[in-house]
């Protein structure tokens, strides 16, 4: 699906499917971390059962105001212990799958909030 957004000031997801998403022209298809103030690495997991704790401080020592979870292509909910960090930094995290985390970063980040999405590809 393409995505037509407004034209924003920050890096944006122009467009996506099943197990991809494009990022100014680039087609990514392994899990990614991508930050309205420009942050955007490999998020190093293929897997929902291989995500940890560790994934998710990582996020937090970026201190956005509000992480978007994009657990695949279905809602899979992160378990208490692994969102820890993010908690007590008062970080905000929403789930959802990644093609709904996609939109929502994009007009999040549009908005100039402090946003950082990170979506999972999982390896089939």
């Amino acid at each position: 699906m393409k995505i037509q957004p407004d034209i924003i000031g920050v890096q944006s997801i122009g467009s996506y499917g099943p197990d991809w998403i494009g990022v100014a022209g680039e087609k990514i298809t392994s899990s990614v971390v991508i930050g309205s103030r420009g942050e955007r690495f490999a998020w190093n997991c293929k897997r929902f059962e291989e995500l940890e704790a560790g994934h998710f401080a990582q996020l937090a020592a970026l201190d956005p105001e509000l992480v978007i979870f994009g657990s695949g292509q279905t809602i899979r909910f992160p378990p208490g212990h692994w969102i820890k960090a993010l908690i007590e930094k008062q970080i905000g995290i929403e789930t959802m799958d990644t093609q709904a985390a996609c939109r929502t970063y994009n007009v999040l980040a549009g908005e100039g909030r402090t946003v950082l999405v990170a979506l999972l590809m999982e390896s089939t």
